[in-house]
């Protein structure tokens, strides 16, 4: 793109201006999707500064929304950022202690929520939110201190005020972490941290006015925010506004050339066609496996530096009677799939790779903006996050292991945040005397620089035996069975690990349909022996590669799925282990007592 930007509000203003008649923001209807323009994006954000003026918004104030991507949450975003005000996104689905506690915790002056059952949950807590004078419904009614997102822009249409450019170092937002223990920590990000992120990428992704995003990953998480919504803006490219529910539905309707997402989107395409050509059966499905086996024998011919003919003719057929027929799902015009916010398992890369979809895997925190290693066209290695962005250098501390090749990896560049609020100890936790940050997860670098991850230091426990085990990878491997939604491995300071497994009811229910047990019900299903003797053959399926002090040798089959809505998920996905533990820790024991 050629700009350096120093600040949000340049970049916006700066799009809006080149960009004014391109499509921006694509939502769907009964009736199909119709468009906003950069320019109309531009009108509704200068409306809604002017409208948190009138309600007394100063510079250095805050700005809370509790909702869902939708346009007003970019406008709210953005008219934020143009006062010079602090930006602090939640999560729908979070539960509304969360709420109160980060909306009380930034000392927001204003929330924006997306319907009126949620403003009514922060008339619940009213009494504890004494820095909170005005709350904005996107799709509810007005009354007492609470006014419409229709009336916020009104106001402002009648008496515009110029907007206000931060200085690079100035607060841009607080994106609050996920808590998988405790409270969440209000991760401060300055204007040069995101603005740092928008500046490297485009010399490693090129992306132009042409480009279009199928934006679902949610904007109150760093990851989908810096790259789904201020690099698209940046780029003046467009975006249709989709959920993780309706993705798939949408994406041949949207026709995204740019995926950003995360590993779970992925698993469920392998799944989901694994079990497609599993039932469709004969023809089709030896026609797939033989598509398949020889994009494995391609990829392993160019990772050598080599091609055949052959292999090149049979891809050509290939690709028009099989795997054109897969992207055609996701819209026929991909050329980037980005995956972050969790480790992709190398089998399912390799899968959406061979599909004609490569996947560039990415590593970062929202700490870091989130960015700080990736793959990139002409820079990949499968199984790795790739090398560290311009920009950005990344340490292995291999005093935090003893081991002299794995360690914490420690981030130093223009995109580590500018700390916690208000949790000075945290701080000194993560900091390093030059302001490198301590990710808390265990990594390694190979001979040419690529970054491998193996998990996070503080979920490393160790068995009986003294071994340490990271179960992460265990679990990824695993969730890869078509019958298994959810696991959670646990073994800390015992002979060996078992695991808590929520089953997919679906496909369950189909297997028992095939192997005479149609008249059972979930709870008994759950109960029988063979759908027992089922997930311990998919244990030991996809076992092959997991060491063997780290296997699962027993498991638990629960009904009720992790969600963020139970609080067994984070609202980013992530499993809450101790909350787990809490449900399901007398079923884990007694596991061990029957070995």
């Amino acid at each position: 793109m050629g700009t350096e930007f120093r600040n949000l509000v340049e970049l916006y203003e700066a799009s809006v201006t080149r960009f004014a008649e391109n499509p921006l923001f694509g939502t769907g209807h009964a009736d199909g999707w119709s468009w906003m323009s950069y320019h109309d994006f531009g009108e509704q954000v200068d409306f809604a500064r002017a409208g948190f003026v009138g309600l007394g918004l100063e510079q250095g104030d805050r700005v809370a929304a509790i909702s869902d991507n939708r346009i007003e949450w970019a406008v709210g975003a953005y008219a934020t950022y143009s006062l010079g005000a602090a930006w602090v996104p939640m999560y729908e689905a979070q539960l509304s202690k969360e709420w109160e506690f980060i909306i009380g915790d930034s000392g927001a002056k204003i929330a924006i929520v997306a319907d009126d059952g949620i403003r009514a949950q922060l008339e619940d807590h009213h009494d504890m939110l004494p820095a909170l004078e005005h709350v904005i419904v996107i799709n509810g009614e007005a009354g007492g201190d609470a006014i419409t997102w229709a009336e916020l822009l009104a106001r402002g249409a009648e008496s515009p005020v110029p907007a206000i450019h931060p200085d690079s170092e100035d607060l841009a937002g607080l994106i609050y972490t996920s808590g998988t223990t405790g409270n969440p920590k209000g991760v401060m990000l300055s204007h040069g941290n995101i603005t740092s992120q928008i500046n490297g990428f485009p010399d490693l992704f090129p992306i132009t006015a042409e480009d279009r995003f199928a934006s679902f990953l949610p904007w109150a998480h760093s990851f989908g925010q810096t790259l789904e919504l201020h690099f698209m803006i940046a780029a003046g490219a467009s975006a249709g506004l989709t959920s993780a529910r309706t993705l798939m539905e949408d994406l041949p309707k949207i026709m995204p050339t740019i995926l950003v997402s995360v590993p779970a989107v992925y698993n469920r395409v392998y799944d989901g066609l694994q079990k497609m050509m599993a039932a469709k059966g004969g023809a089709k499905k030896a026609l797939f496996d033989l598509a398949m086996a020889n994009e494995k024998k391609r990829a392993a011919l160019a990772a050598a530096g080599k091609t055949t003919r052959w292999v090149e003719v049979q891809h050509g057929l290939y690709d028009k009677l099989v795997f054109s027929k897969v992207r055609k799902g996701f819209g026929g015009q991909l050329k980037y799939s980005l995956s972050g916010g969790a480790a992709i398992n190398v089998e399912v890369a390799e899968f959406i790779s061979a599909l004609g979809m490569t996947v560039y895997e990415g590593y970062g925190l929202t700490e870091t903006s989130p960015v700080s290693s990736g793959n990139w066209p002409g820079s990949r290695r499968l199984g790795s996050v790739g090398r560290e962005i311009p920009g950005v250098r990344i340490d292995i501390d291999t005093d935090v292991t003893g081991d002299p090749l794995i360690g914490e990896i420690v981030i130093h560049g223009p995109n580590v945040m500018m700390g916690y609020y208000n949790l000075p100890e945290e701080n000194e936790k993560v900091f390093t005397a030059d302001h490198g940050f301590r990710s808390g997860d265990l990594g390694y670098k190979d001979e040419d620089g690529f970054i491998f991850i193996r998990g996070r230091i503080k979920e490393q426990y160790k068995l009986e035996n003294g071994k340490y085990v990271v179960p992460s990878p265990i679990e990824e491997q695993l969730q890869l069975s078509g019958y298994v939604t959810n696991i959670m491995v646990y073994g800390e300071q015992r002979p060996y690990n078992v695991a808590v497994i929520v089953p997919d009811m679906e496909a369950l229910t189909k297997w028992a349909e095939k192997h005479g047990l149609a008249d059972l019900s979930e709870d008994e299903l759950l109960e029988s022996e063979k759908v027992s003797d089922l997930y311990q053959r998919e244990i030991d399926r996809l076992s092959g590669s997991i060491k063997g002090y780290e296997r699962v040798k027993g498991f638990v089959l629960e009904e009720e799925e992790f969600a963020p809505e139970n609080g067994m998920l984070t609202p980013s996905l992530k499993v809450k282990r101790r909350a787990v533990m809490e449900r399901y820790g007398d079923d884990i024991e007694k596991l061990y007592e029957k070995k």
